[in-house]
């Protein structure tokens, strides 16, 4: 079996923070649930990329040869960067950082704690298709926060309904920045491609220089096509060599209206030119989306649906 990093105990002591017990886990970071001074509970995730560190016993996390220290050490000095820029954001529709450190060789994210789901666990769980207006709730709040984090001069660049978190309330929170990028005025050396097939827009894969709010716009777009589809739609770079993908106005014509089918078509474009240029030209679109009736009461159960304890 593969050799995975040791996780910090329940009861450690870090900084101001006490662990409770491991949230989740991914290849480039372990996220915490952890307790303020206050006893306030907080989410708090711990940079340990596994291609570059291993920490088997005790907390000190040491690179996995001398080869992988130089990345490493240029990763956390961007995780770091992202914090910094991240906490100056404060959106309701955006994850709240609220501190960042280094200790244990590594550096920490501490993010307010939320509780719900994954929109990726409401699409798992479903029975049926899921209402528009219930797309158009999450994606019209969802696109609010999305647009405060462009104004910041950051792109995300790893939207996907995994990262798109619901709250008991049903409110959507944009989270996990792993893929963010400080790319429109920023002349930094490029991190490692990172990105998800079936979500990430075609220029992600070959053309890094044409990044933009357009790149977020298509990963909106898929993560739409998911909300309908219950999977995600063919990737981009599958796509580039030969399109299979049905647009969404002919799935789903009669299921939903025209235009958030179209919309969603726009956004899925394989040439950044022919989508939303921003946030703002897609919200617009969505705006002008008419109500429909709902064959079921979607949001008198979602608060009940919604209550397991994940951490941001």
């Amino acid at each position: 079996m593969p050799v995975t990093n040791q996780a910090l105990a329940g009861g450690y002591q870090l900084l101001n923070y006490r662990i409770d017990r491991q949230i989740s886990r991914g290849g480039f970071s372990i996220v915490y649930r952890a307790f303020d001074e206050e006893g306030g509970p907080v989410a708090i995730k711990e940079y340990l990329p596994s291609s570059l560190v291993l920490r088997t016993e005790g907390d000190i996390v040491r690179a996995s040869s001398a080869e992988n220290l130089t990345s490493f050490r240029y990763g956390m000095k961007c995780f770091f960067e992202e914090g910094r820029a991240l906490a100056k954001i404060n959106h309701p529709n955006v994850v709240r950082v609220l501190n960042f450190f280094r200790a244990n060789e590594t550096v920490y994210m501490v993010m307010r704690y939320e509780r719900g789901r994954t929109l990726q666990q409401q699409i798992q769980m479903r029975q049926d298709q899921m209402s528009e207006r219930l797309v158009r709730h999450v994606f019209m709040h969802l696109l609010n926060g999305l647009r405060e984090v462009h104004t910041h001069k950051l792109l995300h660049l790893d939207i996907k309904p995994a990262n798109i978190y619901l709250r008991t309330d049903g409110s959507p929170v944009l989270l996990d920045f792993g893929a963010a990028r400080q790319t429109l005025t920023s002349a930094r050396p490029k991190l490692a491609p990172m990105y998800t097939p079936g979500f990430a827009a075609p220029e992600q894969y070959r053309e890094p220089d044409r990044l933009g709010p357009w790149t977020d716009v298509y990963g909106v777009g898929a993560s739409m096509f998911a909300c309908l589809a219950a999977f995600a739609p063919q990737a981009a770079d599958a796509r580039l060599s030969e399109d299979h993908l049905v647009s969404a106005k002919k799935i789903w014509a009669g299921q939903y209206s025209d235009n958030i089918l179209e919309v969603i078509d726009w956004c899925l474009r394989l040439d950044p030119l022919e989508r939303p240029q921003s946030v703002f030209a897609l919200q617009k679109a969505i705006r002008d989306i008419p109500q429909t009736k709902r064959k079921v009461s979607f949001f008198g159960s979602l608060k009940k649906m919604l209550f397991s304890e994940i951490g941001a």
